[in-house]
């Protein structure tokens, strides 16, 4: 199984959710990290990623490469994550072919109703577990 993280600023989201993929999944998935930045993706990277790239046009080319698609909810906003996640990349992950895991997390640009405020690591382990779900019923 392919899954894609995607991730910018800090690449802080990515890597908590690569290593609670590599926890509770095991290290035999190839795990690609898309990086808005180099150092969002060299962090997803240190986490345990198999492989990342960098940028617009390595999201634009390389997402259509997952089964699943997984990032905090800005990936399918653009001008989201402080402006890092571009509309032509929120439009490549709108228009992969895998299946999107968005980790409802609010900021002050939007806010998502009827989402109940969780801790982010309840919310991380809830991610895998939906992954991980999704991939028994699909396989």
């Amino acid at each position: 199984m392919r899954i894609v993280v995607i991730d910018g600023m800090g690449g802080g989201i990515g890597a908590q959710l690569i290593l609670k993929i590599r926890e509770l999944m095991g290290a035999q998935h190839d795990i690609i990290a898309l990086g808005t930045n180099s150092g969002a993706t060299e962090r997803m990277l240190k986490a345990g990623a198999s492989r990342g790239a960098t940028g617009e046009n390595a999201i634009k080319v390389s997402v259509s490469l997952g089964d699943y698609i997984l990032g905090p909810i800005g990936i399918v906003i653009g001008n989201s994550l402080m402006g890092e996640m571009t509309f032509a990349a929120a439009r490549a992950v709108l228009s992969a072919p895998g299946k999107r895991i968005l980790l409802p997390l609010q900021t002050e640009h939007f806010h998502i109703v009827g989402v109940e405020p969780l801790p982010f690591a309840e919310i991380l382990t809830k991610t895998v577990y939906t992954l991980k779900e999704m991939a028994q019923e699909h396989a």
